[in-house]
């Protein structure tokens, strides 16, 4: 059952900084009692700071740079002696890795993670355990610095911006991989290999009294064995914050209609274009923090600094056992092949009441929108809500893992290749190429392109089925077996009708576009032709008259159905151009 930990609400828990605390460990947040935080030239000055105050246990370095040249900066610390990823995978130390600021306006977590790390430092608790912080990942948009950037949002006084200077959304670009930010960030976890990964959020939406939300995967996606791992974790991480008089909650506070709260809230599984979704289909933990935006900066910097030190402390005491499940469910994935895997998730109808701890609200007429219910809360009067939880979530598109592979003609190999790299997963290019042989081939009986664009890119949406069929390879090509450790994340990207494949973000778009036509009156000659001499045409023709009216009344369906029967008709539109074996090539 999910649970609500409420507590003392309105208690103030951030603590005077230690008078013994260098000045060149104190953030521009604490120098200014949390009404401001420091631009990035802070982050590299800190990280440095840091290391001179703790030369055995510190190590800083730049993981990439952004396109306007800025230094995207990490901070490693650790008691145990290991500062590099061989040090640490060497003696089988945890590592858990803290990102702040991917959106740059959400900025809780670089000023609560310098804090968390200063208070570990001091009082030795990184004795088991290899932290890797990266203050801010998204530092061009950090740097678009301004007053007004997130006006449902209190403090700090300015902030950066949501997206990155190639107006992209990290946390929307995990699969795709197209910001320079991403793949240095994709590099950096696959070298570090961190057995948690825990994104740093300032939560938007309805006011309410819960401070902070905690969400952890596996526990919907990933590996089911790791799933009760997430959950545990989930559940210690935040009675930790109860106990310390926080109102955490282990679901997303998002209302299902953000105009009413009496529609109430769902649970629901990330997909990976997510960092939660995204990290969790390699076999180790992720976990979203998101504090909520009505809380004061002091008070979200607070909460932020108490959730990583709970799950340093948690770490600490289980961190061995979470590197042992892993490198288990590693093991496992090499076996996936031939396994039904759930590529997305929905909700139910299922739901149950709760009693919400939220604020008094009204709906009135507004004179501004002219919206004839318009939603206003009163934060000065707590209110228990009793409001439905859809708690129920099921696998909704599934498909089942090819036994052998995936093939990649040659003339997708580049691009899939270089993503491929990207996301750690291995392949093998086929100089010889592939003779003919039988292969799953997936062709769509609808192909939906979106009508906007979504990051940049057009989306596509395809229905259909793999079928054996067969098929030829020229030198070049690539095969992806299924047997290696980061199998779902293959899957995610390479099976066409997951939600953040390759296919679903439009870089095989062209492939559903229909190149080659032939004119109206030559399909009506053709047309004539078939109903005169092809009686199974003929047949095929007159029942698809007599059961579908929209084709009946449209002359392009109609001559489009001759002209899909016609030899000069090209087999290839509509094939998805990836292939799946079901034998292990050798």
């Amino acid at each position: 059952m999910k649970i609500l930990l409420a507590c003392l609400a309105g208690l103030s828990l951030l603590a005077a900084p230690a008078p013994a605390t260098p000045e060149n460990l104190r953030t521009q947040a604490e120098e200014s009692g949390f009404q401001r935080t420091g631009r990035y030239e802070e982050v590299p000055r800190m990280c440095q700071a840091f290391v001179e105050r703790w030369p055995q246990y510190c190590a800083t370095s730049t993981f990439g740079t952004t396109p306007e040249g800025r230094p995207m900066q990490v901070l490693v610390a650790s008691q145990t002696g290991a500062l590099t990823p061989e040090q640490a995978h060497a003696a089988g130390i945890p590592v858990l890795l803290f990102q702040g600021g991917i959106h740059a306006g959400e900025i809780d977590g670089k000023d609560a993670g310098f804090l968390a790390l200063r208070q570990l430092l001091e009082s030795d608790g990184l004795r088991q355990v290899v932290v890797v912080f990266v203050p801010v990942f998204n530092v061009d948009g950090h740097e678009r610095f301004g007053r007004y950037h997130r006006p449902n949002q209190v403090g700090p006084e300015e902030m950066g911006w949501r997206v990155t200077s190639q107006n992209l959304n990290l946390n929307r670009d995990y699969t795709k991989a197209e910001a320079p930010e991403m793949q240095a960030m994709l590099a950096l976890l696959n070298n570090w290999d961190p057995i948690l990964y825990v994104d740093l959020h300032v939560t938007d939406g309805a006011e309410f009294q819960p401070e902070i939300a905690n969400l952890i995967e596996p526990i919907f996606v990933g590996d089911p064995h790791l799933q009760p791992l997430g959950k545990a974790l989930q559940k210690d991480v935040n009675r930790r914050l109860s106990e310390q008089g926080c109102m955490a909650l282990d679901f997303y506070p998002s209302l299902r209609n953000p105009q009413d709260p009496a529609s109430g809230f769902s649970d629901g599984a990330y997909t990976p274009r997510f960092s939660t979704g995204y990290w969790a289909l390699h076999n180790r933990l992720s976990m979203l923090v998101e504090t909520h935006s009505w809380k004061d900066y002091a008070r979200r910097v607070e909460l932020t600094r108490k959730t990583i030190l709970a799950l340093v402390e948690l770490a600490n005491r289980d961190g061995v056992s979470w590197v042992q499940a892993g490198a288990a469910a590693d093991r496992a994935a090499r076996l996936l092949g031939g396994q039904t895997i759930a590529l997305s998730h929905k909700n139910t109808e299922h739901h149950r009441d709760i009693y919400f701890p939220g604020y008094a609200y009204k709906k009135t007429a507004s004179q501004v929108s002219g919206d004839p219910a318009a939603l206003s809360y009163d934060a000065n009067t707590p209110k228990i809500w009793k409001i439905p939880f859809y708690d129920e979530v099921v696998p909704d598109q599934v498909s089942e893992a090819p036994r052998g592979g995936y093939l990649v003609p040659a003339g997708q190999a580049p691009l899939v290749a270089a993503k491929l790299k990207l996301h750690n997963l291995q392949y093998r290019v086929l100089e010889a190429g592939l003779s003919e042989r039988p292969l799953e081939v997936f062709r769509a009986d609808s192909a939906d392109f979106s009508q906007r664009s979504f990051e940049g890119r057009q989306m596509l949406r395809v229905k259909g089925q793999w079928r054996s069929e067969k098929q030829a390879l020229a030198p070049g090509s690539l095969w992806v077996p299924t047997a290696q450790p980061n199998s779902r994340l293959l899957l995610a990207l390479l099976e066409p009708m997951a939600p953040d494949s390759l296919l679903s973000w439009g870089f095989f778009n062209a492939h559903f576009e229909q190149k080659e036509y032939m004119e109206e009156y030559v399909a009506e000659a053709v047309g004539k032709e078939m109903l005169a001499r092809r009686p199974e045409i003929a047949a095929e023709f007159l029942q698809k008259l007599a059961s579908d009216p929209e084709f009946a009344k449209s002359p392009a369906a109609r001559l489009d159905f001759f002209y899909r029967h016609h030899p000069s008709y090209d087999q290839r539109f509509n094939l998805y151009p990836i292939m799946r074996s079901a034998e292990v090539l050798p």
